[in-house]
Formats: C-alpha cells, sequence, structure tokens
C-alpha cells in the first residue's frame, strides 16, 4: 500500500535517522540511493517504488520498507530514546561526523554518540584477539597510553582483550578514545565492560550505526569493524590468530587506504600467528607508541596535546569509595604487587573482607590481577 502523501519531519535529522534505521537498508545500498536521487533524504523516502526499484541492488522487500517505513521503524520511539541517554545522532553532512569515514566505500549515514565529543584526527585503531596474553594486554595498553598522551585518539570496539586493554590505557593517561559499538550504543557488551562502557561514556565518545536496542549478530560486527578501522590513520593489530576477526579489520584498513600495523610476538605463540602474517604480508613491524608516532610523521606532537579538560585521575582517588576499599588501596600505594593474604596483614583485615573488597575494585577497575594472584592499582 502506498503512502498517501509526502512524508514531513520535524527536524531535519529525523529523515536521517528513519534512513539510517530501516531495516534490510544496509550502507552499500544506501549510498547507491544518495547516488541516484541526491543528498536530500527526503527524495529517498518520498520516492515511487518505481523509482525505488530502478535503483541497483533494491528489490520489492527494500522498496516496501523505504515505501511504508513507519511499519518498520518507530521514528518517536527513537526520538524519546535519544533524549533518555542524552545521545545525538550525527549524521554524515555535520561537522562532527568523523571526516575520514566519508572517504570510505561504504561510510554509515549517520552515527548514534554517547559522551563527550572527543574524536580527532590523528587517530590510531587498536585492535586485537580477546583470547590474549598477559604480553598483549600490557603492549596493548602502554602504547594506547603513550598515543593518548601525545593526544592521538585512540580508537577500539569495546570488546574483550585487546579492545578492553586499548581504551583502559587511553582513559590511564586522561587522553581521547572512542569505542565503536556492533550493538546500539545503549546495549553494554561483553556485559563485563559496563564500568569500562561509563568511564568512556564519561571521559571519550561511544559510537554506533545501530538503532537503540539493537542486538549485536554476525553481520554486525564486521560493519563496526569496518567503521574503526575508516576513521582512523592507521591500524594496529596487537595481537591475533590466523583466524581471527582482527585480520577482517587490517583487510578493511588496507582496502581503505589505511597503514596497517603489526606487533611481533614469540613465533610459538598462537595468538601471534596473525601478526606475523600480516607483518609478511606488508604491514609495518612497531613496538613502541613513538614507532607509531614516527610512521605516522606525528613526532612533534606535544606531550599532554588532548585538549580535554578532564584533571588526570590519580589511582589514589579514594572519593566515592568505601573505608575497606580506601584502606586496601593505601596499601598498594607505591607500586606494591601483593598477594591478599599480604594485604589482610598489612590492613588488618579479615581475609573473607579482603577478598569481597578487592573483588569490587577490580570489577571498578581501579586494581589489576595478576596471573598468580597479586594485585597493583591500574
Amino acid at each position: 500500500m502506498a503512502p498517501s502523501g509526502p512524508t514531513t519531519f520535524s527536524t531535519e535529522d529525523d529523515a536521517w535517522i528513519v534512513l539510517n534505521g530501516i531495516p534490510h537498508l544496509g550502507p552499500v545500498t544506501l549510498r547507491r540511493l544518495f547516488d541516484h536521487f541526491g543528498p536530500d533524504p527526503h527524495l529517498i523516502l518520498n520516492s515511487t517504488e518505481r523509482a525505488l526499484l530502478a535503483v541497483e541492488g533494491v528489490g520489492p522487500k527494500i522498496a516496501n520498507a523505504v515505501r511504508n517505513w513507519p511499519d518498520h521503524f518507530d521514528l518517536a520511539r527513537e526520538k524519546r530514546l535519544l533524549q533518555k541517554h542524552e545521545a545525538d545522532f550525527i549524521k554524515q553532512t555535520d561537522v562532527s561526523y568523523p571526516a575520514p569515514l566519508r572517504e570510505i566505500y561504504d561510510p554509515p549515514i549517520g552515527l548514534y554518540s554517547l559522551g563527550t565529543p572527543c574524536f580527532r584526527t590523528p587517530s590510531v585503531a587498536i585492535i586485537g584477539s580477546r583470547r590474549t596474553t598477559l604480553y598483549g594486554l600490557r603492549t596493548a595498553r602502554e602504547i594506547a597510553s603513550g598515543l593518548a598522551r601525545r593526544g592521538v585518539c585512540v580508537v577500539s570496539g569495546l570488546a574483550r582483550g585487546i579492545d578492553t586493554a586499548a581504551h583502559e590505557g587511553a582513559l590511564e593517561a586522561s587522553g581521547p578514545t572512542v569505542a565503536v559499538l556492533g550493538n546500539g550504543c545503549d546495549i553494554v557488551y561483553p556485559p563485563e565492560n559496563l564500568e569500562l562502557y561509563r568511564e568512556i561514556r564519561k571521559h571519550g565518545t561511544i559510537f554506533s550505526e545501530f538503532p537503540f536496542g539493537y542486538r549485536a549478530t554476525r553481520q554486525s560486527f564486521p560493519m563496526r569493524n569496518r567503521i574503526v578501522a575508516g576513521m582512523c590513520q592507521a591500524v594496529l593489530v596487537v595481537e591475533t590468530d590466523l583466524s581471527g576477526g582482527s585480520l577482517i579489520t587490517a583487510r578493511f584498513a588496507g582496502e581503505q587506504g589505511r597503514q596497517v600495523m603489526a606487533i611481533p610476538g614469540r613465533i610459538d605463540q598462537a595468538t601471534s600467528a596473525g601478526c606475523h602474517q600480516l607483518i609478511r604480508d606488508g604491514a609495518t613491524l612497531v613496538t613502541s607508541a613513538a614507532d607509531i608516532l614516527d610512521e605516522l610523521r606525528l613526532e612533534e606532537l606535544p606531550l599532554g596535546d588532548t585538549s580535554s579538560s578532564a584533571e588526570p585521575r590519580s589511582p589514589t582517588d579514594v572519593s566515592g569509595l568505601t573505608e575497606n576499599e580506601t584502606v586496601i588501596l593505601k596499601s598498594l600505594e607505591g607500586g606494591e604487587i601483593l598477594h591478599s593474604d599480604q594485604i589482610a596483614r598489612q590492613t588488618d583485615l579479615p581475609s573473607s573482607t579482603v577478598s569481597s573488597t578487592l573483588l569490587l575494585l577490580e570489577l571498578r577497575r581501579r586494581i589489576r590481577k595478576h596471573s598468580d594472584g597479586r594485585f597493583e592499582l591500574r
């Protein structure tokens, strides 16, 4: 059934939000629609079925979804959620839209944005395996921290493993970091990264091209990865095996003309096999943030050039903590790395109290636990 008349919207952004949220309408087809109808999304939404079917890749299913979009997408609900979550929808024509993304073949027509706008160029994506080693986690964190201190925006995907370490490193340096999600920006995945999600929202930016409530699928993660690669000048792969999704992101980066970099590892470690393959295929071997700055010719960036108003956060900042949490944090000052029984002896707290408090501090990402069971400040 055809619409009774031209569709009108109360704000300029509404048509963009609708186009972005219509099911079955992917970024490549959207690009073809814009190429055919021009830059005004109203022309697409108010076009005839015959005109839509004349566009390559548009079949009856997509044409019906566009023509009858209110049956497929609840714009009023989406606008309520934008307000509820204090989010923005950044359309492709906005100045705040990441400029490098416009250069790729299939850019998202818009991005949902949560948090403090912090994306800037230069930017580097740091990615890798979810199943990683302590070496990989430490390397990702240290390089991210070094880049962030120089004002380089660290971009990753909020996944377990290397992504998490990269975001943490940037936050620890009070530098800019962007998390690109493979689901709606109101969904935290993996759930154990809830506190990290909150920290990034507070001090950085969360992006997603998916509407609110959208659950991750096998297709949404590659879509997320093309954004991670496309918005950066370079992509650094820290650890990945030969079948890892990071290799897909690296391939996107190469196709998009971005520089691909990789961290070498042990030759008998499966999680380094993908990086070694990338290096054999021509990726730049790097071992530090300084190597990356040199490769991108950013050596002259002044230290601490983050243009962020946030003050560096002390690892021993005890504001908002309980008395027991404060006592335990004080016991780890000065770089001590202690077992829980050592902390119990130093603090005169019961072992059960120490164990439960350490778990809470670890969940809050105030401390980190080593593989040997010892703890230290983050």
